[in-house]
């Protein structure tokens, strides 16, 4: 019996957030199966996707939506239902998670798959294994979760992520400033900005410019850009295209 309980302790330490952080098991995951005192019964197996695994003498057990605990029980039940042993001891040690995966797309370092435990399941700790999100990505991302899009902003409050999900973080709102700056080009948009700080982004008007000459171009609601004067308090928005011009002096 010690040497059981050993067994499982050196799993749980080799799997920290694996071993006690997933409450069932699922297809995909990787399982290692001991059964004590029975080396020809001992293997690593992989859950199927019809949530089975395969045993030596029992053939397939079906363990997923399991926990590791419950489908020790139902591996020794069906030793023992089989007469293969009077009293078989089972653990079952979640070695590589699978089933519990999200994809990660769109403005990050590292777009791809990861796997959710009870330690990165919260949307802000999935990004940051991605790499974070980049300098053109915005705070707020799009969850698709059952064919349905949440909006979530990073920043707000936690977000749990459940298998399945695709986190998409978008492109953030740009705005574009041209003319008499020190630096034209497109710049990230950031909230409730006024054209005066829009201007500072762009390193400031040059000598030769006015803050009193300012136009800025804006799709109406047929996307045809208009151009009207704008104030330094004005707002910005996504798309806008400001123009610093000369001054007439």
């Amino acid at each position: 019996m010690i040497r059981i309980l050993m067994v499982f302790l050196l799993s749980a330490l080799a799997l920290p957030g694996l071993a006690q952080g997933v409450d069932k098991l699922g297809p995909g995951d990787t399982v290692h199966i001991t059964v004590f005192q029975q080396a020809d019964l001992t293997s690593d197996a992989r859950i199927s996707e019809r949530g089975t695994v395969a045993m030596p003498l029992i053939g397939e057990v079906k363990i997923a939506d399991l926990s590791q605990t419950d489908a020790a029980k139902l591996i020794a039940s069906e030793l023992k239902k089989g007469k293969y042993l009077n009293n078989p001891q089972v653990t079952v040690a979640l070695t590589t998670l699978r089933s519990r995966q999200v994809s990660v797309l769109g403005q990050v370092a590292r777009p791809g798959r990861y796997a959710l435990d009870d330690t990165s399941s919260q949307l802000a700790d999935v990004i940051a294994a991605a790499g974070g999100i980049g300098t053109s990505g915005s705070e707020t991302v799009t969850v698709l979760r059952d064919g349905q899009e949440h909006k979530v902003n990073v920043l707000d409050k936690p977000f749990q992520l459940k298998g399945g999900d695709t986190v998409n973080v978008d492109r953030a709102a740009v705005f574009y400033i041209y003319g008499e700056v020190t630096r034209s080009g497109a710049y990230r948009l950031e909230p409730n900005m006024t054209v005066m700080q829009a201007i500072a982004a762009g390193g400031g008007i040059t000598p030769r410019g006015s803050d009193r000459r300012l136009k800025l171009r804006r799709a109406d609601a047929k996307g045809k850009l208009v151009e009207t004067d704008t104030r330094v308090q004005d707002r910005v928005r996504a798309d806008d295209v400001i123009i610093v011009k000369e001054s007439l002096f």
